[in-house]
């Protein structure tokens, strides 16, 4: 079980950036949240804020960075259900994701399971037959008990997410 308890009225992003923010600070990582292009339509003069706005097209991935010189790219889900659905994952994401190991970085995402208060690295490796069989007309969601224990994200050394570990683990197992 995670100790977040304390802050679940925040969303699984913005504790990911609490942890990027932390990563930075310790010279960990430099990784941050990819803005999603949007375009405003009308806009309120007395708040200067955006009243209406619609998405230029779609986003890749949540968050691009790098950690100790590896590039890396990930999605955040987040889950109320014991599987995650495939649904919540879209094909540009895939592709892009693709694209981006090609060319010799790390891609994966980091998933909460709020029934269980748990989060999970699941690599673009761990992912892809999944996706596959979804697209194939199998199984439409990747169940809870098919996501390794090892790795299982623990709060710890003061991040909210300590992915960190996870992709050592992740390179570790690659070489």
């Amino acid at each position: 079980m995670s100790s977040s308890r304390g802050l679940r009225g925040g969303t699984l992003e913005e504790l990911i950036t609490l942890t990027n923010d932390k990563y930075r600070r310790q010279k960990l990582a430099c990784v941050q949240k990819v803005p999603t292009p949007i375009t405003p339509v009308e806009i309120c003069k007395e708040s200067r804020t955006i009243k209406l706005a619609y998405f230029e097209k779609r986003s890749t991935v949540d968050f691009m960075g790098a950690v100790q010189g590896i590039p890396i790219c990930f999605d955040a889900k987040e889950t109320r259900l014991k599987n995650l659905p495939i649904a919540n994952i879209h094909s540009h994401q895939i592709e892009f994701m693709e694209d981006f190991t090609a060319q010799g970085g790390i891609a994966f995402m980091l998933v909460h399971f709020t029934v269980y208060d748990e989060y999970f690295f699941l690599s673009l490796d761990a992912l892809k037959p999944w996706w596959q069989q979804a697209q194939a007309g199998g199984r439409k969601s990747i169940p809870y008990e098919n996501f390794d224990q090892t790795y299982r994200i623990a709060n710890q050394g003061g991040a909210f997410i300590h992915y960190l570990e996870a992709i050592s683990t992740f390179l570790s197992e690659q070489s």
